[in-house]
C-alpha cells in the first residue's frame, strides 16, 4: 500500500478512535486509560499526517522517504496501539511495547534529519 494512502488510513483510524474515545467510552475508563487513549490518538493522528505528507512528497518526486514512513507506520502500530489496548483493558505488560513504538517514531525523525542534510 503507498504511503500516502497508510498515512490517511492511520489519520481516519486516529479521528475515529478519538471521537469514540470521546464518546463511547465516556465514564467506562479509569482516569489513567483515558490519558493512555488521549495519548494514543495525538501520536497517532500527528504521525498519520506526517506519512501523508511524506507520500505526498514522494508523488512530487522526492525519493527516500519509504524508510522514514515505515519507521512512523511502525511507530503508530506499536506506540498507539499498544496504549489503546491497555486503555481497554489490556494487561499491563503492554506497556513494555510503547517504547519500542516511541523508538520507531525516533529513528523515523532521524532518517528524516539524515535525509534532510544529505539530499
Amino acid at each position: 500500500m503507498p504511503i500516502l494512502a497508510i498515512g490517511a488510513l492511520f489519520g481516519l483510524l486516529a479521528v475515529g478512535l478519538g471521537a469514540f474515545g470521546a464518546h463511547g467510552l465516556e465514564g467506562k475508563l479509569t482516569e489513567k486509560a483515558v490519558g493512555w487513549w488521549e495519548t494514543a490518538t495525538l501520536y497517532a493522528l500527528g504521525h498519520g499526517v506526517v506519512l501523508t505528507a511524506l507520500g505526498l512528497a514522494k508523488k512530487l518526486g522526492l525519493t527516500g522517504l519509504d524508510g522514514p514512513g515505515v519507521m512512523f507506520a511502525i511507530g503508530i502500530i506499536l506506540f498507539a496501539g499498544s496504549l489503546y489496548l491497555m486503555s481497554l483493558g489490556a494487561p499491563r505488560w503492554f506497556g513494555a511495547i510503547t517504547p519500542l513504538g516511541g523508538v520507531s517514531f525516533l529513528i523515523g525523525w532521524g532518517w528524516l534529519i539524515w535525509i534532510g542534510i544529505t539530499k
